[in-house]
């Protein structure tokens, strides 16, 4: 005999299911907050200043690139007087002096070296918006730089410091405070693969990302191949180069071209070899949407780097020669205007040592007005 529904067993097998729906939408969330504190753990960057705009990777592409700030900061670094017949040149696009009306002037002025346009970078350029202070060296060593000579929360008590005098020192430029790790050491013994060079585990690499992330700034991996090459070494941090915060330096000082161990004699880096370094950087910039990343390179003689004219800034790629020398201010400054700015790139970056330029007869560093009034003024500034 047929049994005749009273409605009842329809109910509940919709409620089943409603519940059943319920169960699932619920487990997805949890699993998605899970995701989110799982990234946040891992160092996911946060927040900060791009100069155009704040970039984090969930949100809207930044504006288009303020030509017009970029060519004024540009001169501003450069000292060029708003007076200046080659001010109004820079602005307009011409290497022909004009006035503020746009008429060829009369001078007898050489055109300056600085400021330098070779390319527009992308939309999100922290340069010359901002000026980055970065502390540099190694966690293992307490010889290498102040990230290895002091504890964590004191090393980012000194870096905080150290930004407000630089923005002091210049209020129109915002800082970004930097983490600059050596990610790659040239060593003085041979090592297992006779490269010369020790490649840092990736705790330390992620606790320099963890520390650039608590200030909100940049983590920069500086590389000495020792008898490696960047072809070798640089893909190694293809997974840290696609966080939108972490830059890269290499440093021809530590690169052996010649088979000698590091530290016997200053090595060398071509312009070829930048430009890979450019190219790479500038591949994983396309393939992620990132804003540009920046490139340091450091450099106190002539021969470290070579062939400087065929070095090619990207827009996705913001190229620094870094004065990387040692000494008393004098001598520093000579460095710098005999090195980095006769030779014209992009930008420039200076480096502070706090003990090494105490050395005898030196007995101060250099301020950051010091520093500033150099020409062109270095838009990074390196602490080791």
């Amino acid at each position: 005999m047929a049994r005749r529904s009273d409605g009842r067993g329809n109910m509940r097998w919709w409620l089943a299911i409603l519940g059943g729906v319920f169960a699932c939408a619920l487990a997805i969330l949890f699993l998605s907050i899970g995701n989110v504190y799982s990234v946040s753990l891992l160092g996911a960057p946060l927040a900060y200043d791009r100069g155009d705009a704040t970039s984090t990777p969930s949100d809207p592409p930044p504006p288009p690139l303020n030509k017009g700030l970029y060519n004024e900061k540009l001169l501003a670094l450069a000292h060029v007087a708003t007076s200046s017949p080659w001010y109004n040149a820079f602005l307009a696009g011409t290497t022909t002096p004009i006035d503020a009306q746009g008429n060829v002037a009369t001078t007898s002025a050489p055109k300056p070296l600085w400021p330098v346009h070779r390319t527009y970078p992308n939309a999100g350029a922290i340069l010359p918006f901002n000026r980055i202070v970065a502390y540099y060296g190694n966690f293992y060593s307490t010889a290498m730089g102040v990230l290895g000579e002091y504890p964590q929360d004191q090393v980012l008590s000194m870096l905080a410091s150290t930004t407000r005098q630089w923005e002091a020192a210049d209020p129109s430029t915002p800082v970004i405070p930097a983490i600059d790790y050596i990610a790659v050491t040239a060593q003085g013994s041979a090592g297992s693969d006779g490269m010369y060079r020790a490649r840092m585990p990736d705790s330390q690499i992620q606790k320099a990302i963890d520390m650039a992330n608590q200030i909100h700034g940049l983590v920069i991996f500086d590389i000495q191949v020792g008898l490696s090459n960047v072809q070798t070494e640089i893909p190694l941090f293809k997974q840290y180069l696609e966080l939108p915060n972490v830059e890269l330096a290499i440093d021809p000082e530590f690169s052996m071209k010649d088979g000698t161990p590091p530290g016997r004699e200053i090595g060398t880096y071509d312009a070829s070899d930048i430009n890979w370094v450019a190219n790479y950087m500038a591949s994983i910039v396309d393939a992620n949407d990132l804003p540009p990343k920046i490139l340091i390179v450091h450099r106190f003689t002539e021969d470290m780097v070579t062939n400087y004219k065929k070095i090619t800034p990207l827009p996705e790629v913001q190229v620094v020669m870094d004065m990387d020398g040692w000494g008393f201010p004098a001598k520093k400054v000579n460095t710098y205007q005999q090195v980095i700015a006769p030779e014209p790139v992009q930008f420039t970056g200076f480096k502070l040592f706090y003990k090494a330029d105490l050395q005898a007869p030196a007995y101060r560093l250099m301020t950051p007005a010091e520093v500033l009034s150099l020409t062109p003024a270095p838009i990074f500034i390196q602490y080791q």
